[in-house]
């Protein structure tokens, strides 16, 4: 199944930049591991925002979640999740 999902990070002001800079790098490992997987297939940076539009491929939306709930921002995001099908119109055979 495809999943768009948009993910809006909020780190706290106040978080230790040694931390932050540690979830950050830590973040961006599992997300191009997730990447070379296949899992992660698509990933945008909202311009102007600490955001972005992904898509997953996973079989489920509990295999969505469990994936989520590992990513090292996790607490400190919010996530909107919107699940994806062909729409009859498309030109395309596929989302590549």
């Amino acid at each position: 199944m495809l999943f768009h999902v948009k993910m809006t990070v909020k780190l706290p002001r106040d978080m230790d930049p040694e931390q932050a800079s540690q979830l950050k790098a830590d973040e961006k490992a599992l997300a191009q591991r997730l990447q070379h997987s296949g899992v992660w297939r698509h990933l945008w940076r909202i311009a102007g925002h600490y955001a972005n539009y992904s898509v997953f491929d996973l079989p489920s939306i509990e295999a969505l979640h469990d994936t989520l709930m590992q990513l090292p921002l996790f607490p400190y995001m919010d996530i909107e999740v919107n699940g994806l099908c062909r729409h009859p119109s498309s030109i395309h055979d596929d989302d590549r």
